[in-house]
């Protein structure tokens, strides 16, 4: 006699074996995941913050122990007087016998000291690399008288080296912004006055600094070997005086803010704002400075013979072409008027 079936079946032995497995294997994993994600949620160990350090790089050679130096023209001279150019000058190519000039030309160059750092005077175009400016075309005037061509070899001098260039006769002429002083006249030949130029300060556009009395407890740079510094000493002595070897460095040392303004001639300042506009010129004349070609003392016909070149650019128009190229920026200007000795 058969037994009768329901409508629900009813799991045997193995059914329940195999589903009792299944469900331990399902806590397992469960247990697996829960202890898994316990992990991702302990805290990670205490460690310190990033920290990121940078010391802008000095330029070389910036001092800061600056001695006190005289202020230019201190006492009265006539220093900006020079010896009077020959009645007539010599052909281009055929110097006068056992001249200066002669030496120079059979050498087969001007020798020049000048620097590449003072933009409009004395620069090399990143371009084209040739040296280039206001100081570098009266160079090539004076070797253009001699030669018949500008035939110049240059030779780049800090500031500080220019006398003594001209001392153990590395250069020629120094045609590098050199400022006429009753010091200087000691120990150098000069020509005539070629440019006049007023000192005043460079400071970034935010600065506050606007006359040179703001400048005291300030660190003001200049190139070692300039008038500039005493100057800035006798009118603001609270000012901290850095030094360099170039212009260029006071302006990345500016840049940097490890000094607050720098102080020279106007002309050397333009130049230096026109690689920066953040910076500008501020403040009154602090002086004047008359800019000379530099000889070695005993060349006296080379002296005369560079103030001969000189009054020709004057009466020429050349000096106000070599102005109007490089200077313009600073307005209308005229050749300083020379004085003469015998």
């Amino acid at each position: 006699m058969s037994e009768a079936r329901s409508g629900v079946d009813t799991p045997g032995p193995a059914q329940r074996r195999g589903r009792l497995g299944a469900a331990r294997l399902i806590l397992i994993l469960g247990a697996v995941l829960l202890v898994g994600t316990a992990c991702v949620r302990f805290p990670a160990p205490p460690s310190d913050p990033p920290t990121a350090t940078a010391v802008p790089p000095t330029p070389p050679g910036a001092r800061t122990d600056v001695p006190r130096e005289p202020t230019p023209n201190s006492e009265t001279c006539d220093a900006t007087v020079s010896l009077r150019p020959p009645a007539q000058m010599p052909v281009p190519g055929q110097m006068p016998v056992r001249s200066t000039m002669a030496d120079i030309l059979g050498r087969g160059r001007l020798i020049v000291g000048l620097d590449t750092g003072s933009n409009l005077f004395s620069f090399r175009d990143p371009i084209t690399g040739d040296i280039q400016g206001f100081d570098v075309d009266i160079a090539r005037a004076i070797a253009q008288a001699i030669f018949g061509e500008p035939t110049v070899e240059y030779k780049v001098l800090s500031s500080g080296d220019r006398i003594r260039a001209l001392h153990d006769g590395t250069v020629d002429v120094v045609v590098k912004t050199m400022s006429i002083t009753c010091d200087r006249v000691r120990d150098v030949a000069f020509s005539t006055p070629y440019y006049v130029a007023s000192q005043r300060i460079l400071v970034m556009r935010n600065s506050q600094v606007t006359t040179a009395r703001g400048l005291a407890g300030k660190r003001v740079c200049a190139a070692r070997g300039v008038t500039s510094i005493g100057r800035m000493q006798s009118i603001e002595p609270r000012a901290k005086m850095v030094t360099t070897t170039t212009w260029a460095d006071c302006l990345v040392m500016m840049q940097q803010g490890e000094v607050d303004a720098a102080t020279t001639d106007d002309a050397i300042l333009a130049g230096l704002a026109e690689q920066d506009p953040w910076v500008q010129v501020v403040g009154p004349s602090l002086g004047e400075e008359y800019y000379g070609v530099g000889m070695a003392q005993g060349h006296d016909d080379l002296v005369r013979f560079v103030n001969g070149v000189l009054d020709q650019l004057r009466i020429s128009g050349g000096w106000q072409q070599i102005y109007n190229r490089w200077l313009s920026i600073l307005g209308t200007n005229y050749p300083p008027i020379p004085v003469y000795r015998e």
